[in-house]
């Protein structure tokens, strides 16, 4: 009968001790409560940044449509009785007439007002708009039919529009003018320093007159035309 002999392990073979696994353990507990920390302390410092930086690119998108409107504004009268423009400037409002852009706009000319508004979130500058409509004789567009609102710039940030005729004189308010302002200064502001900006930037209005205003020796006479042009003896 042939016996069996247990097989022994070699004394020199390595393995893990109990106090070894131990040791290991609390060690990668410390590694991880060591990451946990480290995270926790610059989670929000990476989120704060990215909130900035998303802030600030959909501010340059809003200041870009901010200009791109005010350098299409054209001189259109609110009826045929009127040859001034409609175009109502203040400090924190804008309204004026522009050739009708989107993908939903039908052909044709709209009324564009940039404001500034208040809801739950705070201050904002808003852009509505609507058809244009020439209006009864001696009155002025009605404003009431504006919607479609698109919030171009948010709190901490505050725009400010400043105007220029061709005299360079910048002026807060520019309001039933003969003709549109040369240049629309838009100065943006943070709400809680008061600082300006360097993003802050200038809107060049490309039509400021009417085009009959081309046969007129002076903006006045385009504003109230002489019944009789004295150089041709034709009706203007």
């Amino acid at each position: 009968m042939t016996r069996t002999r247990a097989r022994r392990a070699p004394s020199g073979t390595a393995g893990f001790t109990l106090i070894e696994t131990l040791i290991a353990t609390a060690l990668m507990v410390a590694i991880l409560a060591a990451l946990a920390t480290v995270t926790a302390q610059w989670l929000p410092n990476w989120n704060r940044g990215f909130v900035r930086v998303q802030r600030t690119e959909l501010l340059s998108l809003g200041i870009e449509r901010v200009v791109a409107d005010l350098a299409a504004a054209e001189y259109v009268s609110a009826n045929y009785v009127t040859r001034k423009p409609v175009f109502e400037g203040r400090e924190l409002a804008v309204t004026f007439v522009r050739t009708a852009i989107g993908p939903n706009s039908l052909p044709g000319l709209e009324v564009v007002r940039l404001a500034e508004t208040s809801d739950a979130r705070g201050l904002a500058l808003v852009r509505t708009q609507m058809p244009f409509v020439p209006a009864a004789p001696n009155a002025g567009v009605d404003l009431g039919r504006l919607g479609d609102p698109v919030v171009l710039a948010r709190a901490p940030f505050r725009l400010s529009f400043a105007y220029a005729g061709s005299d360079r004189v910048w002026r807060a308010t520019w309001i039933d003018g003969a003709e549109l302002p040369a240049a629309v200064r838009v100065t943006v502001r943070n709400a809680a320093t008061g600082r300006t900006l360097s993003v802050s930037t200038a809107a060049i209005v490309h039509v400021t007159a009417a085009a009959a205003c081309v046969r007129v020796k002076a903006s006045r006479d385009c504003t109230n035309p002489v019944e009789e042009d004295v150089a041709g003896g034709k009706q203007l």
